[in-house]
């Protein structure tokens, strides 16, 4: 199949694009690199330099192309960031959405994978896992900011009269590197707690802040569903072959279903790199529920979806492996960097 992935130089899209060319379809990768890189996009995939909110590029590519599929992972994800400067997420991540879903519907392309994210729930008002009909209260403009995409993309769906078909993943907490360590997560100032282990257990960081200690779980950490980079991107392999068999549009949760604390992940990663993680508590922080916990049932029964690395040291294990393998990077393109320098002195 001839697919356009959009963000397919950033962490969850270029997972998506290597699997897929593995698989065997033609993909194609949007990218503006504003936090995703070059070497992450696979090598026999075309690549376009470009903003999925530059409405004529992407319809051009679509339709020069001959797209039958679009999978859209471009978006800004930092929920701090989007809380102090909202403009900048409604942008992006709404309304360049929406031009890319009016493009597809003007090319003809008939279907459409969208990267959603627990974040449309907003706090839980219990421990219990959430469900796809949980209630939709985003309490940040990432969360906000999706769940708008979500709403259009099922209205134009309506209104395109079956012509586009969707599926709406809603990821929990995705973590880890492909098990071959082609990729892994490198995004620029990323804030995810298994990265930022990884980077301490390096001596990347001097520490990690533990936000809160005191919330009404067993050690009194924030618990949250990990899942492993593999399992997701395989979530998006099965919703294809879904819409490809004349699925009917529809959204699902992608978690594991159970939930794993903050001190056990620290641990985790602890066992796994050999290195003792220097802790620091800090106060809570605005907006962080004691637990987020999926219910994957929906996405196990229509999709057929079945996890295959439900391992917190499996997830820990490839996070830092790659972070390894990422540093090596980083001193290379800063040699590189101080030779070019010496040279145009």
């Amino acid at each position: 199949m001839k697919l356009l992935i959009t963000g397919g130089a950033g962490y969850i899209g270029s997972h998506a694009a290597h699997q897929l060319v593995d698989e065997g379809h033609q993909v194609v990768v949007v990218d503006s690199l504003y936090s995703g890189h070059r070497w992450a996009v696979p090598e026999r995939a075309r690549f376009v330099e470009g903003n999925v909110a530059d409405t004529a590029l992407m319809e051009r590519v679509l339709r020069e192309e001959a797209i039958e599929a679009v999978l859209h992972f471009a978006a800004h994800v930092e929920v701090g960031e989007s809380v102090a400067d909202p403009a900048k997420y409604y942008r992006n991540n709404t309304l360049a959405s929406l031009g890319l879903f009016e493009a597809c519907v003007r090319t003809g392309v008939g279907r459409v994978i969208f990267s959603s994210t627990a974040a449309v729930y907003g706090e839980p008002t219990s421990d219990a896992a959430l469900t796809e009909n949980s209630p939709l209260l985003p309490v940040n403009p990432y969360g906000a900011s999706k769940l708008m995409s979500e709403r259009m993309l099922a209205d134009l769906s309506r209104a395109a009269g079956g012509r586009l078909s969707y599926v709406i993943l809603r990821y929990f907490n995705a973590a880890g590197a492909r098990g071959d360590l082609r990729v892994g997560q490198a995004t620029p100032r990323a804030t995810h707690l298994v990265k930022i282990a990884a980077e301490t257990a390096l001596g990347q960081r001097d520490s990690i802040t533990v936000h809160g200690t005191d919330y009404p779980t067993a050690d009194g950490t924030c618990l949250r569903d990990y899942i492993h980079i593999d399992d997701l991107v395989q979530a998006h392999i099965d919703a294809l072959k879904y819409l490809e068999g004349g699925g009917a549009s529809d959204i699902f949760n992608v978690g594991y279903g159970h939930a794993s604390s903050v001190l056990e992940v620290i641990a985790a990663m602890s066992r796994v790199s050999g290195s003792e993680i220097r802790m620091v508590k800090g106060p809570r922080r605005a907006g962080d529920p004691s637990v987020v916990l999926s219910d994957n049932q929906k996405i196990r029964r229509v999709l057929g979806w079945q996890p295959r690395f439900d391992d917190l040291d499996l997830i820990c294990r490839t996070a830092f492996e790659w972070e390894k393998i990422l540093q090596s990077k980083k001193k290379v393109s800063n040699a590189d960097k101080r030779t070019h320098d010496s040279f145009n002195r």
